[in-house]
């Protein structure tokens, strides 16, 4: 077992609970953690044999693109998509932040985090 991370991505996109943040936008920052097994990956030293990076950060831009009222709306999309794409994926945790948030003073951020295991019963593809 092991664990993926893309730390500190970045996107400008149009969530937000009031429709004038829909409008004009904001800065995000998304963290994701995934954990599955590397041990094959490891030794034999080909791509195919883990989750490819590049796909999982295609993943997330897609799924910012998609305007949202919340950022776990946003998050649990975020799950979704990786446990139905990566069926060797056994856990996804996924942190959303909002920059300088509208909320009538200094805030640096706001951040909601999300963790979901597959379900024990789910299929399991040995495939990789």
């Amino acid at each position: 077992m092991g664990q993926i991370a893309l730390e500190g991505m970045e996107f400008f996109a149009f969530h937000g609970y009031y429709d004038e943040e829909q409008k004009i936008g904001n800065k995000y920052g998304v963290d994701l953690y995934i954990q599955t097994d590397l041990h094959a990956a490891g030794a034999s030293d080909k791509l195919q044999e883990t989750v490819n990076y590049e796909v999982l950060y295609r993943l997330v831009a897609e799924e910012m693109l998609a305007p949202a009222r919340l950022l776990e709306h946003v998050g649990h999309r975020v799950m979704d998509r990786i446990l139905t794409q990566f069926p060797h994926v056994y856990t996804v945790k996924v942190c959303v932040s909002k920059f300088n948030p509208p909320l009538g003073g200094i805030c640096r951020r706001a951040r909601i985090t999300l963790k979901r295991k597959r379900a024990q019963n789910a299929p399991q593809n040995s495939d990789n």
